[in-house]
Parts: C-alpha cells; sequence; structure tokens
C-alpha cells in the first residue's frame, strides 16, 4: 500500500474464543481428532487465521443490492486438514450464516466474535482434502482500524469497494484470514444492470436475465485473502479492453466515471503508464507473476490509501499519480506473489516497494536512488522535523505492534535496507539477487530470516557476507540512526 496519504496502522476486533461445550452434542469419526486452532498465532494480529487446515481454493457466489446494502453469498471452500480434526474455524465478521455443509453433509457451526466454527458430521482425518459450503448474508460492515482508517466493505452512491489489509475480507466473505495461507478464487458476483462487478484475475463470463447482471472472475494464482477486492458501480472499462504490456500480459483498467472533470483526465494519463510501467519491472524484478494486471480508481467511497489488491491495485483519486502506481504494481512482486508469513515481515513488502518508487525515479531522469536516500539520512527528505524523524523510531525488522507495521520505518528505512544491500555487493549481484529471490518463493510465503540467509547465500564472497551482517545489525534490526560513513 502507499504510504503518501496515511500510514496504515489496524488491528482487527478482538476474537473470543470458543469452548468446546459450545458446541457439545457433535460426533466424530477420527476419535483422535481436536479442533483447529482459532488463530494462528501472529506476532501482531494472534487470532486472525485458523490452524488445522490449508486452503487450495475458494469459490464465491455473490449477489448484492447496493439500493438496500444486502449482500447474499456461498462461500465453497476447498481445503486440505493437516491434522485430525473434528471442528475448523473460518473468519467472519457480522454477516448471518443460514447452513453449512462439510462433503455436502450438514455440519453443526457456533458463532463467537469473528469466528465461525464448524463441527462436520464426521471428522477430518489428517491429509484429507475437504469441501465446505457456507450460505450467508446481511449487510457488510465497515472495520474501522485503531488509526481511524477503514477497510472492509465501504459503501458508496449506488456503489461498494471492499479491501481487506489486514483484516477486513472476512467483512464479506469466510476465509482463513491470514497471509500465511494462500489460495486460488472464483468470485461470481450477481448486481443490477447497469452496474459492473470488478474483481481480481481475469472475466471469465459476463451474462444478463431479469434485470441483473452476473460477473465471473477467476484467478488461478495463489493470493493471500487480503489482496482481494471487488469493486461495484459503474466504471469506464472499454479503453483498457485491448491494452497489454509488451510482453503480452492484459491490462483491464476501470475508473470511476464521476470523477471531477480534470481529475478523470489526468487519471487516465496516469493509468496509461501501466504497460511501460510493468515493462520496466519485468526488467527489473523478472517475469511478471501474474497472468493479468490493471487498476481501479473510485472517488465515491471513503478510502484514503492505495492498496495493492491482486492484479488491479485500488486507488482513491488523491493516490492516482505515476509514483503511487509504481510502488502499488511492485507490490504484485514483493507481497503478492512473495507473500509474508506473518504481519511483522511488513517491511519486506513496503521496503521494496517504496525502493522500486526510487528505482523508477532514477530510472527516469528523477533524482537517483542515492540521492533519495542521502535525503531521508540527512533528514532533508521531509519539511517537517517529526515526519524526518519518524524514520529512526524502531527498526524495520523489529516493529513493537500492530500499530506500527505500516509506519514509517517500515516504508522508508525499508527501503533504505535495500539500499544498503545495493550498495554493499554492487548494481549486478544486486538485481541478480532479487530477481532469485523473487523466483524462488514465487507464490509462496517468506519471512525477514528467509530473505536474509537467501542473500548472504548469493552474495559471492565473505567480505561481502560479512558487510550484510553489519547491515542487518545496523538498518534492519539496530534502534536509533546507524551510522553511516
Amino acid at each position: 500500500m502507499a504510504r503518501g496519504l496515511r500510514a496504515r496502522r489496524t488491528a482487527p476486533a478482538a476474537l473470543a474464543a470458543l469452548t468446546l461445550a459450545a458446541v457439545a452434542g457433535c460426533t466424530s469419526s477420527s476419535a483422535d481428532g481436536t479442533p483447529g486452532a482459532a488463530g494462528v498465532r501472529d506476532p501482531f494480529f494472534p487470532e486472525l487465521g485458523n490452524g488445522g487446515y490449508d486452503v487450495a481454493h475458494y469459490g464465491l457466489t455473490l449477489g448484492y443490492d447496493p439500493e438496500s446494502h444486502h449482500l447474499t453469498g456461498t462461500a465453497e471452500i476447498t481445503a486440505r486438514a493437516t491434522k485430525n480434526l473434528s471442528a475448523f474455524n473460518l473468519d467472519l465478521k457480522g454477516l448471518k450464516v443460514k447452513d453449512v455443509t462439510v462433503e455436502g453433509k450438514k455440519a453443526r457451526f457456533n458463532r463467537s466474535g469473528d469466528d465461525l466454527t464448524v463441527r462436520p458430521r464426521n471428522g477430518l482425518d489428517r491429509g484429507e482434502t475437504f469441501r465446505a459450503t457456507v450460505r450467508y448474508s446481511g449487510a457488510p460492515q465497515t472495520v474501522t482500524d485503531a488509526d481511524g482508517s477503514k477497510e472492509g466493505w465501504l459503501k458508496g452512491d449506488k456503489s461498494a469497494l471492499a479491501v481487506g489489509e489486514p483484516a477486513g475480507s472476512m467483512a464479506w466473505f469466510p476465509s482463513n484470514n491470514h497471509p500465511s495461507d494462500k489460495a486460488a478464487y472464483d468470485i461470481q458476483i450477481t448486481v443490477p444492470k447497469g452496474l459492473q462487478a470488478i474483481s481480481i484475475g481475469e472475466l471469465t463470463k459476463e451474462t444478463t436475465t431479469n434485470g441483473r447482471t452476473t460477473f465471473a472472475w477467476h484467478t488461478a494464482e495463489p493470493m493471500a485473502s487480503y489482496l482481494a477486492t471487488l469493486a461495484i458501480g459503474e466504471y469506464d472499462t472499454k479503453k483498457s479492453m485491448t491494452s497489454k504490456t509488451n510482453s503480452g500480459i492484459p491490462v483491464f483498467t476501470a475508473i470511476d466515471p464521476t470523477l471531477p472533470e480534470g481529475k478523470y483526465e489526468k487519471t487516465e494519463k496516469v493509468l496509461a503508464k501501466i504497460p511501460e510501467i510493468m515493462d520496466w519491472a519485468e526488467l527489473n524484478f523478472g517475469d511478471y507473476p501474474f497472468s493479468s494486471t490493471g487498476a481501479i480508481v473510485d472517488g465515491r467511497v471513503d478510502l484514503e490509501y492505495a492498496l495493492e489488491t491482486q492484479t488491479k491495485p485500488v486507488f482513491p483519486v488523491e493516490a492516482a499519480d505515476a509514483s503511487t502506481l509504481v510502488h502499488e504494481l511492485a507490490h504484485q512482486w514483493f507481497g503478492n506473489s512473495v507473500t509474508p508469513k506473518s504481519w511483522q515481515d511488513m517491511w519486506l513488502n513496503e521496503g521494496f516497494a517504496t525502493y522500486a518508487e526510487w528505482l523508477w525515479e532514477e530510472d527516469n531522469g528523477g533524482n537517483s536512488a542515492q540521492d533519495t536516500f542521502d535525503a531521508l539520512y540527512k533528514g532533508e527528505y521531509y519539511e517537517s522535523k517529526a515526519d524526518n524523524e519518524a524514520i529512526w523510531a524502531f527498526p524495520p525488522a523489529r516493529q513493537s505492534d500492530a500499530a506500527s507495521i505500516s509506519d514509517a520505518p517500515v516504508y522508508e528505512r525499508g527501503g533504505m535496507v535495500i539500499h544498503k544491500i545495493r550498495e554493499t555487493v554492487g548494481d549486478e549481484t544486486f538485481y541478480d539477487i532479487i530477481q532469485g529471490w523473487l523466483k524462488t518463493y514465487r507464490h509462496s510465503n517468506a519471512n525477514t530470516k528467509d530473505f536474509t540467509a537467501y542473500v548472504e547465500k548469493h552474495v559471492g564472497d565473505d567480505k561481502s557476507r560479512e558487510e550484510l551482517k553489519q547491515v542487518w545489525a545496523d538498518w534492519l534490526y539496530g534502534e536509533g540512526k546507524p551510522d553511516n560513513p
């Protein structure tokens, strides 16, 4: 996400633990089966996600009426049990569950806070692939984060936008809502005729019947739940239908047609840069990890930040500029393809996306990355002294809590860490390392230790390896402002 408009500092609502007594009376065929954990004990969001299974695919069939603000949904979740399970949890906020089946059989379920606990009629054996189907409905909620920012389901005038970092996706579909469990998605959404419903991946079907239009979107590549999006309303998309990058990647853009005069034209001009930016990014970072790209710009909802939703980043009008577009498109490699194992590893997303901005400026006649680094280090980057000093508040890899995962040290000081690597190993080795890292961990999860170990392994000589260890100590983990001889 882009930090220019506001820093993201969010904490999900507390999720209450569910006792076994709440689902008493159900039996399991697996005598040694136990309930999956409610939460994966993320360092900053311990109650997000769930244990005991791994999701392979979400099939979402949705209907939405903007007038009544009513959502109906059926979620078919295909997963594999990673232990013998007598029960498992899904994250779902607010919406009313009508029924749940597991392998076609009615299952008991219970709600506690944002947890939906499901107890299958028969237990699930470790290694077993199963399908759970949840039917639900209601008015999806906007989630207000600790810093006052909003995510989840954002309602506009005859429109809606769903964004989910870090917890908001559970406002519109049940999921294993943690970055460590990525899956493929098929999202089918029906809306009143005349409106569009835009989501991640590629549009595979559009049909209109009885005054309602159904849009079906498919993405085969794995995705973390926080990267899902759904935009409902009137959008201008025709000009993007034939657009492609030089490597043949389709570009799909959607622009809110109600943008004020001047801002619409400016937005169009910025989004026209997507093929150029993508070609540049592939040259620097390697092959694009997804089968399409694009962007969504909406001025009708209360969105105050840009977000790297997979294949189609979303932007408010104020964030639709070239630098922010570079940042969010770079996230498709850094964060969307190579996804953090936990929210504590956010600097791997934001530090790289920030550094991509510096590289783009360097390669397009602006300041060099070294110039930007120096300005940050000298306290000359921002007009405000407080903003310049905020960079040194904590080390990028040692945030104090959930409220700090998107503060300045994660972005700017994270970018400075990347620059110190480049300075230490030289350009040729630097780009080899970055492209190798992205190829090795493509469509998977990694943490900070994985990254530092990979860099040290591929640096080539002992002297540079020792210098990098000092970079980790001073810039990645060290308190305060490091010396910079």
